[in-house]
């Protein structure tokens, strides 16, 4: 037949598995496949074909010496003379695969993995060896790698990790593992696994064939043992002989369920505090052993009875899972020394499958017992208020404090006063029975309120403890103040005053109280009750109004009058004060306005000529000097601002050695005359101006007290209107107002001068202990510069 002419025989042959026909793998063409039954017409019809093709296969992993024989391709138009050449191209052409060009005979020089490279896909061409032009069309075939059991199986994603509650049921399943296999798995049982466990028996197992892991006994418990570490084996050829395996490991955890409830390790508990414990103090801390862990290890502690209801109170420390049980009431352990409490530890979060296992609580008891602590005294009543008036005499007895030891020992009380609230020791307390009495005069108008501390000291104790009360002494008033003008009045009255008219309105303050309820009560007092000048009203309101009672005054004759006013209070027993009112005659005009007050001076008319040029002499003194200054002024812009060559240019040095005045230097006024207040300046009399004034009352020079027995302010006022005074009934006095500044300390400096530039020791000589004598004010001084023995004042 045309077919069997046509054809072409192609042998392949395939070292160590014989030899096989088929199609290429990737075609699937009818036409290249030799066991079908081409149809007659159908062969007749196309182009004669050369090449017959068959999927090559080569073994992997060979591993022998001499190249490994594929196949071999014949064309039919091969006459065996040697005119016809063998060409391979493709994967591999040349590298891996070679080709006999005479005899078509193909090898491989190379170890194959299929796992690398399945398959390679090849062109073969049959060409004339002298023109190299083909006698054949180039065609194209498949060498595949055939595949033999080289890989074993492998864990990608072991070791593993898993968990499982304790006590779960038995088979409950754990975790699922997976072996791959590289081998191909179309072709023989190369990459067929089946799942074995080596060691975690009799514990666990695994499923064969899907690599299941569950547990093998039931009620497994975690507090006996954790954690398992198993090993899985996996083992390709379905676990047959000679098959390749790989293992890995699975640590298998046992997580914590409620199983087991609190324990206290005791039955009871003994603890000791002392009664001075503090409120919210910490008295105990007690624990229930719980071997579960976690939220299932959680505890709740209660006080279920015990003595002093309220007494204590228990908390739950989270971090420690400790019953805490702390101070809510203030022990006293003369009262009661010794509590016993019963206490109860809960889990908090109780499992309900366990309930079988029993009661998941516990209780103990505690028992607390208080220890003394020497107390300080108790005082009946730690505030307290007293009063006493303020003319109470010496020793007067104002009240009592009460304190006792609360200690079962009880001992004696004796008391005392901190003088730091009672510097002038006004009182005094007695030690044994605790009565305040008076101790020096009081003045309720300097202190009118005494915050005193009385201290208790326990005496039969060591060491002793003290506690201290706080009385309040209020001192009542007495009337022992005389009213007195409410203040400096300045009364001016007008030369053109008519009768009746009023020239001032006067009040009165009393430093007694009530400070709002006085009643006052205003006189003239003799012997000008009755005087032709003035009269005085009492307007019944406090307050009081000054009249004339007459008009026509004239400065000439009387320049000031001075009334004495009697004021009466209404106190029991009634007091009363004389206050002088001067009044001041001024020339005024049209409106009643002061225009020039106080003594006029005689004209020169009728003086004789030896005091009228005495007068002029006196006039012309302050023109004179005022030339005299301008003069020297004049002299002084002409000398040149540079000294003369021939003069000594040296510098000059003027030296003061005296210390200054300080606040005491004042301008235009001998300060010595302050610093003498007591000395009776008598004003030398002239004959040539007018007598002294005249007043309606006259103060007797023995009834003046000294300046140095006044309080400062009245030294001042007093030494001031005294030289008004002068100033004013002096008609020699320049007629201007001068504006001196009197800068006086004042009396009352119990320290005097603290200045140590008048000292006459040196520092190192000088001696300040007497700084302790002076009171708290100086306590400072007395610490910085008090001398102790054998210390510097400096140390």
């Amino acid at each position: 037949m045309a077919w069997n002419a046509l054809a072409l025989v192609a042998l392949l042959f395939v070292s160590q598995s014989g030899s096989c026909w088929g199609l290429n793998s990737r075609s699937g063409d009818p036409e290249k496949s030799p066991q079908s039954d081409p149809d007659p017409w159908e062969v007749q019809q196309r182009h004669k074909r050369s090449w017959v093709w068959n999927q090559f296969f080569v073994l992997e992993e060979y591993t022998g010496n001499e190249p490994l024989y594929v196949g071999k391709l014949h064309s039919d138009v091969d006459k065996g003379d040697g005119k016809v050449k063998y060409v391979l191209t493709g994967e591999g052409a040349t590298t891996i695969f070679t080709i006999d060009e005479n005899t078509g005979d193909i090898h491989a020089t190379k170890r194959l993995d299929r796992e690398a490279q399945a398959y390679y896909t090849l062109q073969a061409q049959a060409v004339d060896r002298i023109t190299n032009l083909p006698v054949e069309p180039k065609s194209e075939f498949v060498v595949k790698v055939q595949d033999i059991n080289d890989n074993e199986p492998k864990f990608v994603d072991g070791p593993y990790l898993a968990g499982v509650p304790e006590m779960s049921p038995l088979g409950t399943m754990v975790v699922q593992v997976e072996a791959t296999d590289a081998d191909d798995p179309t072709y023989g049982n190369s990459a067929r696994v089946v799942y074995s466990i080596v060691h975690g028996q009799p514990y666990f197992s695994v499923e064969p064939k899907t690599g299941i892991i569950r547990t093998a006994l039931a009620n497994m418990d975690r507090e006996s043992r954790d954690q398992y570490v198993l090993v899985i084996q996996a083992k390709d050829m379905v676990g047959q002989m000679g098959g390749l395996s790989g293992t890995t490991t699975v640590t298998v955890t046992l997580t914590d369920v409620n199983d087991n409830p609190p324990r206290f390790t005791h039955d009871s508990y003994q603890y000791t505090v002392l009664e001075s414990l503090p409120l919210q103090s910490v008295v105990a801390r007690i624990k229930a052993a719980d071997i579960d862990i976690g939220s299932n290890a959680e505890i709740d502690y209660r006080i279920m009875d015990g003595d002093g209801p309220g007494m204590f109170n228990i908390t739950t420390d989270e971090d420690t899972q400790e019953g805490v049980i702390f101070l809510q009431k203030t022990l006293d352990f003369e009262t009661i020394n010794s509590f016993a409490l019963k206490i109860e530890a809960t889990n908090r979060n109780i499992d309900s499958n366990f309930l079988s296992l029993g009661p998941f609580s516990d209780t103990t008891s505690v028992k607390v017992t208080v220890e003394d602590v020497n107390e300080p005294p108790i005082f009946s009543s730690p505030l307290s208020q007293m009063v006493v008036s303020e003319d109470a005499k010496m020793g007067t007895s104002i009240g009592r404090v009460s304190a006792h030891d609360p200690d079962s020992l009880n001992s004696a009380i004796r008391y005392s006063i901190d003088r730091n609230t009672d510097l002038e020791r006004f009182f005094n307390v007695d030690a044994l029975s605790g009565v305040i009495s008076t101790a020096k005069p009081l003045d309720r108008e300097a202190n009118s309120v005494h915050n005193l501390t009385i201290f208790a000291i326990e005496s039969r104790k060591f060491p002793c403890s003290m506690s201290q009360s706080k009385p309040l002494i209020n001192v009542l008033d007495v009337n022992d103040n005389a009213p007195l003008f409410a203040m400096d009045y300045e009364t001016l009255l007008c030369e053109n005053a008519m009768a009746g008219q009023m020239i001032q309105t006067i009040s009165a303050v009393d430093k007694d109280e009530p400070p709002n309820g006085h009643r006052f009560y205003y006189a003239l007092a003799e012997p000008v009750a009755t005087n032709l000048n003035f009269t005085l009203r009492d307007n019944k309101d406090n307050t009081a109004s000054i009249l004339t009672k007459r008009g026509g005054f004239r400065r000439r004759e009387q320049p000031v009058y001075r009334l004495p006013v009697l004021i009466v209070d209404s106190g029991s027993p009634a007091l009363s004060s004389t206050n002088t009112l001067s009044v001041r005659v001024c020339e005024c005009d049209s409106d009643g306005v002061a225009l020039s007050c106080g003594a006029v001076a005689y004209t020169a008319t009728g003086l004789s000529t030896g005091k009228y040029c005495q007068l002029l002499v006196v006039l012309a003194v302050p023109s004179i000097m005022m030339v005299l200054l301008i003069v020297t002024m004049r002299r002084r812009k002409k000398e040149p601002l540079i000294l003369e060559e021939e003069r000594d240019v040296r510098e000059n040095i003027v030296r003061y050695d005296d210390e200054g005045g300080g606040e005491e230097d004042t301008e235009a006024f001998d300060m010595v005359t302050l610093r003498n207040l007591n000395v009776i300046r008598d004003p030398n009399v002239r004959r040539d101006v007018t007598p002294d004034t005249p007043t309606f009352f006259h103060y007797p020079s023995a009834s003046r007290p000294a300046y140095k027995n006044l309080p400062d302010n009245v030294v001042f006022r007093e030494f001031i209107w005294e030289r008004l005074k002068d100033a004013d009934v002096d008609p020699s006095a320049p007629p201007y107002d001068s504006l001196q500044t009197y800068a006086f300390e004042g009396s009352g400096s119990v320290a005097e001068s603290l200045s140590s530039l008048e000292s006459l020791s040196t520092d190192s000589d000088q001696n300040y202990d007497y700084l302790s004598n002076w009171g708290p004010r100086f306590k400072k001084l007395a610490d910085l510069y008090g001398n102790s023995e054998g210390a510097s004042v400096f140390s």
